[in-house]
């Protein structure tokens, strides 16, 4: 899944960039409004980690601007203000949910994951496919009791193709859900995902959810 964190601070925006990324998450990141908004319009994200105090175009500009538009991806504002009015006026504007800092990393992940269940219209903390059962907090993937041993980006290309069960997935579409804005992979490489997924689940004898659509892309089947 995909995530774009915008914060000023560049210790905490390089920390939440490379936790999340660690996490399973492809992650872009910013570090003023208007930047975030370019990234924005020319991106899908699932969901926007914003700050409020940003340069150049403050968090609630950046979060008016994008609801104007019709752009309904799930935020979560990430803020030194604690006030009530704070938290009142950025749900007002169209924020899905707030934290104050400081926080907790592993709450803010866990909030992001309850945005993007939100966004699938799933209120499971699990996904069950086939013969498998993804846990997307843990990103790890079970048959049964056994774990089977998956990379982040395999993992995030497992995830995205089952949240998407049934429709085929475009190698683009993909490449959007496994890596950063700033960082380059290219249609092979996930090629290669693939095969080396397959490859995995194959001791697991579930190597035939993944299918190819040719010329167009990848789905899964349970």
């Amino acid at each position: 899944m995909r995530v774009l964190v915008v914060e000023d601070s560049s210790s905490l925006r390089h920390a939440l960039h490379v936790g999340l990324e660690r996490s399973g998450f492809a992650v872009d990141s910013v570090g003023d409004g208007e930047k975030a908004l370019r990234f924005i319009e020319s991106s899908v994200y699932d969901v926007i980690v914003l700050d409020l105090l940003l340069p150049k175009r403050d968090g609630l500009s950046v979060l008016r601007r994008m609801r104007a538009e019709g752009n309904n991806t799930h935020v979560l504002i990430l803020s030194a203000r604690d006030q009530t009015t704070d938290r009142i006026t950025g749900l007002e504007l169209g924020a899905d949910d707030y934290m104050v800092k400081p926080f907790s990393f592993e709450e803010l992940k866990a909030r992001i994951q309850a945005l993007i269940r939100r966004r699938f219209d799933d209120k499971r903390p699990s996904l069950s496919v086939g013969p498998l059962q993804l846990d997307p907090a843990a990103c790890e993937v079970r048959r049964g009791d056994e774990l089977v041993p998956l990379s982040p980006k395999e993992f995030a290309v497992l995830e995205a193709l089952c949240r998407h069960k049934g429709s085929v997935l475009s190698r683009a579409q993909l490449i959007e859900r496994t890596t950063g804005f700033e960082r380059e992979i290219t249609e092979n490489a996930v090629d290669v995902l693939i095969c080396a997924l397959r490859r995995k689940l194959k001791a697991f004898a579930a190597d035939q959810m993944i299918r190819t659509k040719r010329g167009f892309g990848y789905y899964v089947q349970s």
